[in-house]
C-alpha cells in the first residue's frame, strides 16, 4: 500500500509540474514553443469548430463561427490547467496520508479555488494547500496579464491591414495597388511603404510565434485577413522587383525577405512543410497565364512595365517561390477570406506554372 501512495505522490507532482511548465511556455517564454496541453486544447476545440463549419452555407457563416475559435480556446485553456492541477494535488494529498479519495478531492478543490471550506489535517497538508492556492492564483494572473499583450499586438496588426485596404482594395490585390499608385503618381513613396511592411513582418514574426493564438484571431471585417494582406504586399514587392519599370528599390527586396522569413517561422510552429531552399525554377501556384493577365491589365492602365515579359515572369516566379507554399498553407490553416493569388488556391487544387 505504501508503494501506491508513493506512486500517487510522484504522479501528482508530475501532473502539477507539467501543467506549470505548459503555462510558462505558453504565457511567459518569449519564443516559439509547443506545450502539449496547449496544443491538445487548441486542436480539440478546432475539431469541434470544423464540425460546425462543414454545415455552413456561406463564407460569412464560416467566418462568424471561426471568429469565436481562438477566444473560446483561450478561455478553456486555464480551465484545463486548473483541472490538471486539481487532479495532481488530489493524488499528492492521497499520497501523503489522506485515505479518502472524496476528502482529497474536496481539499484539492477548496484549496485551488481558495474557497477554504475543507480543513487540512496537519502541517504538511496545510503547506500543500497553500501552494495549491498560490498556483491557482498565478494561473489566473498569467491569463489576465497575457490578454492585454495579445490584444495590443492584434490591434497593431489590424491597423496596418486596414490601411492596406485603402491602397490595395478589398480583397487586397497587388495589381490594384500599382494601378492606384500610378494614377496618383505616388511611385516615389513606395520605398516608405516597403519599409513599413518590413517592420510589420518583423513584428508578425515575433508575436505570431510567441503568441501563437494570434494567428487565429480574425479581423473585425469578414473580408479582411492578416495572411491575405501579407500575400498582397509580398506579391506587390515581387512585381516591383521583377516587372514594374521603376528605379531599383532595395527596400522592396528586404520586405520580401522579411515577409517570407516571418511566414516560414509561423509555418514551422504549425508544422506546415515547405522547401527551405527552393530553386528559382521550382513550380509555384501562379500560372503563366495568370501572370500574363496581370501584365496586360497593368499595361492597359498605363503602369510602366519592363519590356521583356519573359524575363519579368522568370524574376517574379523566382521571388514568389520563397513564400508560395507557406502563404497558401497559412491561408488554408486560418480559413482566410477570398483574395487573388493566395487564399483563392488554398483549398482548390493548386495550379502550377508552366
Amino acid at each position: 500500500m505504501e508503494l501506491l501512495h508513493v506512486v500517487a505522490f510522484i504522479l501528482g507532482v508530475a501532473f502539477v509540474a507539467g501543467t506549470l511548465l505548459s503555462a510558462v511556455r505558453t504565457f511567459v517564454l518569449p519564443r516559439a514553443a509547443r506545450p502539449a496541453i496547449t496544443r491538445v486544447v487548441f486542436i480539440s476545440v478546432r475539431s469541434l469548430f470544423r464540425l460546425r463549419t462543414r454545415r455552413a452555407r456561406s463564407y460569412e457563416a464560416v467566418d462568424h463561427m471561426m471568429a469565436m475559435y481562438a477566444p473560446i480556446a483561450l478561455l478553456i485553456l486555464p480551465v484545463v490547467w486548473m483541472i490538471f492541477v486539481g487532479l495532481g494535488y488530489m493524488l499528492i494529498y492521497w499520497g501523503v496520508g489522506i485515505e479518502s479519495w472524496e476528502y482529497a478531492f474536496r481539499l484539492s478543490g477548496s484549496s485551488l479555488l481558495t474557497l477554504g471550506f475543507t480543513q487540512t489535517i496537519d502541517m504538511p497538508t496545510t503547506l500543500l494547500a497553500f501552494s495549491e492556492a498560490a498556483i491557482g492564483l498565478i494561473l489566473i494572473a498569467l491569463l489576465i496579464a497575457y490578454l492585454p499583450v495579445m490584444y495590443g499586438a492584434f490591434s497593431r496588426r489590424e491597423a496596418a491591414v486596414s490601411e492596406l485596404e485603402v491602397r490595395a482594395g478589398t480583397p487586397p490585390s497587388a495589381v490594384y495597388l500599382f494601378e492606384l499608385f500610378n494614377r496618383l503618381e505616388r511611385f516615389d513613396t513606395l520605398g516608405d511603404f516597403w519599409s513599413q511592411w518590413e517592420d510589420w513582418f518583423a513584428e508578425l514574426d515575433e508575436t505570431h510565434t510567441s503568441l501563437a493564438p494570434l494567428v487565429f484571431f480574425r479581423s473585425p471585417h469578414a473580408d479582411r485577413s492578416w495572411i491575405t494582406a501579407a500575400g498582397a504586399v509580398l506579391d506587390a514587392a515581387a512585381l516591383a522587383a521583377s516587372t514594374i519599370d521603376i528605379p531599383y528599390e532595395p527596400r522592396a527586396n528586404l520586405c520580401i525577405r522579411a515577409g517570407y522569413l516571418a511566414l516560414r517561422h509561423i509555418a514551422d510552429f504549425f508544422r506546415i512543410s515547405y522547401d527551405p531552399q527552393p530553386k528559382m525554377d521550382d513550380p509555384i501556384s501562379i500560372s503563366r497565364e495568370e501572370f500574363d493577365e496581370a501584365y496586360d491589365r497593368l499595361q492597359s492602365n498605363g503602369v510602366p512595365l519592363k519590356p521583356d515579359r519573359e524575363q519579368a515572369w522568370r524574376d517574379f516566379a523566382g521571388w514568389r517561390v520563397n513564400y508560395d507554399t507557406v502563404l497558401i498553407g497559412l491561408a488554408h490553416l486560418t480559413l482566410a477570406p477570398y483574395a487573388p493569388w493566395s487564399s483563392d488556391r488554398s483549398i482548390l487544387p493548386q495550379r502550377t506554372r508552366k
